[in-house]
């Protein structure tokens, strides 16, 4: 990707975030409540546009016996997410937020819009 037109995203590495598309969206209670379980970002691949979350997407690669890996084996471990399938999670209003960047002392500031609070 060129550097020219990167593109910025919101949700960095550590945030806390919602998956709202795909096998892991939050599902609803008996009351017709959506359950929401927020999960931590391990790593935003910027060139693909896409999030690796805690717990989220996991699939099985079967490894063949190498110098590092003595016995080989199957490993699970968590495949990469489009970033525009989660949220960030507010946890003050306890809900998933839009974020709006603002600039302080020149430097750009992440805003939850729900609450209002900085991230």
């Amino acid at each position: 990707m060129k550097t020219r037109f990167r593109p910025k995203y919101n949700i960095k590495k550590g945030d806390l975030v919602i998956v709202i598309s795909g096998a892991a969206r939050p599902k609803k209670d008996d009351a017709g409540k959506l359950i929401y379980k927020p999960r931590a970002v391990k790593e935003v691949l910027v060139e693909d546009a896409k999030v690796i979350v805690e717990g989220v997407n996991i699939v099985t690669k079967h490894s063949k016996p190498s110098a590092q890996n003595t016995k080989g084996g199957i490993v699970k471990k968590e495949a990469p997410i489009h970033i525009s399938n989660v949220m960030l999670w507010d946890a003050t209003a306890k809900a998933p937020s839009k974020v709006k960047r603002e600039r302080e002392n020149g430097k750009a500031v992440r805003i939850l819009k729900k609450s209002g609070n900085k991230l």
